[in-house]
């Protein structure tokens, strides 16, 4: 008897999780972004608690790379990717703070709220603005899970800012080559989970 074929899966769904007091708004920002930008439904996740073990108490910083370990660990298979939203300050090893972090090619991706909610001089930006930075950063992220490097063109998303007014200065936009590059990992995987 000749086996039935198997009906493909659903379109990847990314998971957007805000962690206790992240906003909202902010979390719809994302996940809007996520489907209009790379193609890919998003859903809003209820909130959950920041891991503890995450604090550094000596810099009263949270380390980005626990937090994404601690991430990878929740049950969330059902989703493609997930991008965890937080309003605390984030660090890495190699810098005093990060915007967001994101493992090359990894499943999930860290969005902080904690410095987007100032400009340079300490001056408070309008909520329309923070909350672009906060698209800017989760597609910039996102870029680094769908395996985007770096962009030398800063006209493009995927370029490393490291302050915000390098950020406020980049186009919500990716150059053609890296359109090119996520249109390419997106296809990659559907075909990979379309089933015989």
């Amino acid at each position: 008897m000749k086996a039935l074929p198997r009906p493909p899966r659903p379109r990847p769904v990314v998971a957007v999780i805000p962690f206790e007091e992240a906003s909202t708004t902010a979390a719809k920002v994302i996940a809007a972004h996520v489907s209009g930008y790379l193609d890919l439904p998003a859903d809003i996740l209820p909130p959950v608690d920041i891991p503890f073990a995450a604090l550094d108490e000596t810099r009263l910083q949270y380390n980005a790379a626990t937090l994404i370990g601690a991430i990878e660990a929740m049950p969330l298979a059902d989703y493609f990717r997930a991008i965890a939203l937080l309003d605390v300050d984030l660090f890495i090893p190699l810098f005093t703070h990060v915007f967001g972090e994101a493992r090359q090619n990894g499943r999930v991706a860290l969005v902080s709220l904690f410095r987007l909610q100032a400009h340079m001089d300490g001056s408070s930006p309008s909520a329309d603005r923070i909350l672009e930075r906060v698209a800017k950063i989760a597609l910039h992220e996102a870029g680094h899970l769908l395996n985007l490097l770096h962009c030398d063109d800063e006209r493009c998303l995927m370029h490393f800012c490291g302050d915000v007014d390098r950020l406020d200065q980049t186009p919500l936009n990716f150059c053609r080559h890296c359109r090119t590059a996520l249109r390419r990992a997106r296809r990659g995987y559907e075909t990979a989970n379309a089933g015989p």
